[in-house]
């Protein structure tokens, strides 16, 4: 099957989108699959791209093509309007349209994070060209998207009590910001957490700890994505510091990214911005508001939670029927966790399950798996919470398109029911496909799709394949490459690997798939001689069909064994 897999998009997450389109290209079963790159550019157009880019660091590696870049900036394609009806060079790829989809692929991989890319938009569309895609359908994607909405609904299903304001864009008016900041602290108390509502990947996120006016003004201006900027600020900047700031705007994990709206003029590149503001205040103007073309309309005041956050993953059986994931509980290692935070190594620490009782982890799962039904998401979700000091659990922020890069919290907790990340793929390519047969369109193409997937899928895992150890000894450095060739051997349906650590003491030991899923060596060392959790036990007993299925019997054993090499 011909899996086309969509990165990129217009949105603030597409680096991280194209993070998650690298894992699917890399670690698809290629025995099963043909994965095809199809880069969505910022104009909304679709690129069959060329497949030695997808090892690319980032998008502005490769798109606008090397030589458009200007002044030494680096700008995404946005920044350039009059290359939206220009064509792409064939060292890029080539540019597709909807109708011509599937001349290239028969199922669409959803890689691509935000508005337009998760709430529908593209799934719709692909719906419209009877293209099957991954991940939820229309309604639970549009649910997805909207954390306004998720609040209101999210309590319908569990009766959550959670304090939250939503501040409307036409409510921002600067004379009214101390009585606005004296409302919201009444209210909701200090501190403060304001959300851009339609957001992800913690972009658009600040917390306003202390009882500072200017701190809650700045925090709310960068969750509408506007920046006000006065006269004597600006002209303190030497023309260095005027060129670092305007790379900042143009970089999305930091900046409210172009174009931007100056005094009702759109303006696409840095260059241009720093020369307006120029004049703009030499004209005698003292304050300035730059506001993103894509700024919100309002934004999500939530109270402060105390406890432990946690994020839970729920996927399908066969039936529909849900089964939520093990929690992992994320312990932060910074004040703030926002983007940068959240994609910084050492910035959190990952444990599964949450440290609280046995009985706690499975309400958190039963509440994960009542949301999921009742949101109408289907395939799969991670809903993020917290479990508070009292033993209260809140839920909020369904992310119906997962953050996938080959350590991410979906593939940790789907490795503790015996799937690796390639079965985890395949997982979710062949019940989004039959998600689609659900909804009555395409009907009897899609079921012959399936059994067909089906077939192989069967077929595959009766094969024997010969073992390949991937053996490495007890460092970070080695767990590391060690896990990502165990990740790549998956991906070639050639081999079976069999991951093997040489231990501190000296020993061998043969490795189950969940232990190859750690964030840190150490961690796999002290789970050696452990008990396995009895949440984990329960949850992959609970997962032996569906794993069987994908992954065939598995087993949790920890063996030590003599020194393969010998």
């Amino acid at each position: 099957m011909r899996i086309g897999i969509f990165f990129g998009g217009p949105s603030r997450e597409r680096e991280i989108s194209f993070a998650g389109g690298k894992t699917a290209f890399e670690y698809l079963d290629k025995s099963l699959f043909e994965p095809v790159p199809v880069f969505v550019d910022s104009f909304g157009r679709f690129i069959l791209l060329q497949k030695e880019l997808m090892y690319s660091s980032e998008i502005r590696e490769f798109y606008p093509a090397p030589g458009i870049q200007k002044d030494g900036f680096k700008t995404y394609i946005e920044s350039f309007p009059e290359l939206a009806a220009a064509g792409v060079s064939a060292e890029t790829g080539k540019l597709i349209s909807p109708v011509e989809f599937k001349e290239y692929f028969d199922f669409a991989f959803l890689a691509m994070h935000g508005p337009d890319c998760e709430d529908g938009a593209i799934q719709g569309l692909l719906e419209w060209y009877k293209i099957p895609y991954s991940g939820p359908g229309l309604m639970g994607s549009a649910v997805g998207i909207d954390k306004i909405l998720q609040n209101e609904m999210i309590a319908l299903v569990n009766g959550q009590e959670k304090k939250s304001w939503t501040l409307k864009y036409s409510q921002w008016v600067p004379k009214d910001y101390p009585l606005l900041f004296q409302v919201l602290k009444k209210h909701l108390g200090l501190p403060l957490v304001i959300k851009a509502p339609h957001q992800g990947s913690s972009i658009g996120v600040a917390i306003v700890k202390d009882d500072s006016l200017e701190e809650f003004v700045s925090a709310v201006n960068q969750c509408f994505f506007q920046i006000e900027l006065n006269a004597e600020t600006w002209k303190e900047l030497d023309e260095a510091e005027k060129l670092a700031w305007g790379q900042k705007i143009a970089n999305l994990d930091e900046g409210i990214g172009f174009p931007v709206i100056l005094n009702g003029k759109t303006i696409y590149h840095p260059t241009t911005l720093i020369s307006e503001l120029e004049i703009y205040f030499s004209e005698g103007n003292n304050h300035a508001m730059l506001s993103s073309s894509n700024a919100e309309d309002q934004v999500l005041v939530e109270e402060f939670v105390n406890g432990q956050e946690f994020s839970c993953g729920c996927i399908q059986f066969d039936d529909g029927s849900p089964l939520a994931l093990p929690p992992s509980e994320v312990i932060k290692m910074v004040k703030v966790f926002d983007f940068n935070a959240k994609y910084k190594p050492g910035a959190s620490r990952k444990r599964i399950p949450v440290d609280t009782t046995l009985e706690k982890n499975q309400e958190i799962q039963q509440m994960i798996a009542a949301t999921f039904q009742q949101l109408g998401i289907n395939a799969c979700v991670r809903i993020d919470g917290f479990l508070t000091e009292n033993g209260t659990i809140l839920l909020h922020d369904p992310n119906t398109i997962p953050g996938m890069s080959p350590t991410s919290f979906i593939f940790k907790q789907m490795a503790e029911i015996g799937l690796n990340v390639t079965q985890a793929l395949t997982y979710l390519v062949r019940q989004s496909l039959r998600e689609r047969i659900r909804t009555g369109k395409h009907t009897w193409a899609l079921r012959a799709l399936l059994e067909k997937l089906d077939e192989r899928i069967t077929t595959n895992l009766a094969t024997e394949k010969p073992i390949e150890h991937v053996v490495f000894d007890a460092t970070d450095e080695a767990y590391v490459e060690a896990r990502r060739r165990y990740g790549l051997l998956n991906a070639s349906g050639k081999v079976t690997p069999v991951p093997v650590i040489k231990a501190g003491d000296g020993q061998f030991y043969q490795l189950p798939n969940p232990l190859m899923f750690k964030e840190y060596v150490s961690d796999v060392e002290e789970l050696l001689h452990a008990e396995r959790h009895p949440l984990l036990v329960e949850t992959s007993d609970k997962a032996a069909t569906l794993t069987r299925f994908y992954a065939g019997e598995v087993s949790y054993d920890i063996t030590r064994m003599a020194d393969p090499a010998l």
